[in-house]
């Protein structure tokens, strides 16, 4: 006799070791999920050595629902595990939950890898309607739409009681004893955040006799976009070399707070606009700073997120229109620095609890 399922959930991860966006979502949504429910979810780890054939083929078993935020780590690494386990799920009568943060901004052979786990899926959870049309125009996989449940995506990192000192930071605060003009861009450094457009302003910036300081807290994303090598070449052209930081990889959330809060304004400007799948806004926002962003392309892209909403309807994050030039957001900048910084409270445990309820609907 076949032993009923004792989870509701299980959640694939790469474990603890992997520091990453996607593995600290994952581990964020269990452990609410675990508040809200206790007992109700299990996890499997998947790594090059980690998650056999049947110990892979065991956990599914275990939970009525396989819950895969897609890609499990750096896609590169580990693919075909993730989506053996989600092969497994259906076999065995499983309801496979897929959560997709991207598609159309995707690298082409990484939107590739994504496809099975899409057609595996009963259903796909995504956190932004812009995203949702982006699979609706895609001749190939639009048949995949009537699968997708929207949900409110939370930070994935909360601003702690304390910061940590680093050299960088001590950096930041010389510069703002000098007079400059510290402008942040925080998250990682890939095409689809368009980080080009932030030397411009910088560059207009400058010319305006401002003094800006460009600070990426963040890293390059690997790829085969060569997008490190073209984002200093266009440091070199528009003159700012000694005007730019790239913080690479910050471990500690305390660290990373500490940064931001050194920082005058924030700054995206970016080619889709601002969507409700933006987690590294909402780490800006909690610094307290303003933050300066191109406008949402769809006029409902923040319905079924109403604290998003809330930011920007109370100031938080300052829109831009999606025709503006560089010159328009410095003028922005500029506006913003002006206007007293009023903290919004943050609940970021309410955040995670709207997407946890959001996601245990669809177990």
């Amino acid at each position: 006799m076949t032993e009923p399922p004792r989870y509701r959930a299980l959640f694939l991860g790469a474990g603890p070791r992997m520091h990453c966006g996607v593995g600290q979502f994952t581990r964020l949504l269990q452990e609410t999920l675990d508040k809200l429910e206790p007992g109700a979810s299990t996890a499997l780890t998947l790594t090059h050595t980690d998650g056999t054939i049947a110990e892979t083929w065991r956990a599914v078993g275990s939970a009525e629902s396989v819950v895969c935020n897609f890609p499990i780590v750096a896609w590169k690494r580990v693919i075909a595990r993730p989506l053996l386990a989600l092969l497994f799920a259906r076999l065995r009568g499983r309801k496979v939950v897929l959560i997709q943060h991207e598609w159309a901004g995707l690298n082409g052979i990484r939107r590739l890898t994504y496809i099975p786990a899409l057609w595996l899926a009963n259903t796909i959870v995504m956190f932004s309607p812009l995203v949702r049309r982006e699979l609706a125009d895609d001749r190939i996989m639009r048949g995949m739409v009537r699968k997708c449940v929207l949900a409110p995506l939370p930070p994935n990192i909360a601003a702690p009681a304390g910061f940590s000192d680093s050299m960088l930071l001590q950096r930041l605060v010389a510069a703002r004893s000098n007079g400059q003009l510290i402008v942040g861009h925080f998250g990682s450094i890939y095409p689809g955040k368009q980080p080009n457009g932030l030397l411009e302003i910088g560059a207009i910036l400058k010319q305006r006799g401002l003094e800006p300081l460009i600070v990426y807290v963040g890293s390059f994303i690997r790829g085969t976009d060569n997008i490190e090598q073209k984002f200093y070449a266009r440091v070199a052209e528009l003159g700012l070399k000694g005007d730019v930081i790239v913080s690479g990889y910050v471990a500690s959330d305390h660290e990373v707070f500490g940064l931001l809060g050194e920082i005058d304004v924030f700054c995206y400007s970016l080619a889709e606009g601002l969507t409700a799948r933006r987690s590294s806004i909402l780490a800006c926002v909690q610094s307290g700073r303003p933050l300066i962003v191109t406008g949402p392309a769809l006029p409902d892209e923040f319905d079924h997120h109403p604290r998003f909403k809330e930011l920007i309807d109370r100031g938080a994050i300052l829109l831009v229109p999606r025709d503006a030039d560089s010159a328009a957001y410095a003028d922005r900048i500029v506006t913003a620095l002006k206007r007293a910084t009023v903290p919004v409270p943050f609940d970021f445990d309410g955040w995670w609890t709207d997407v946890a309820n959001a996601v245990r609907a669809q177990l």
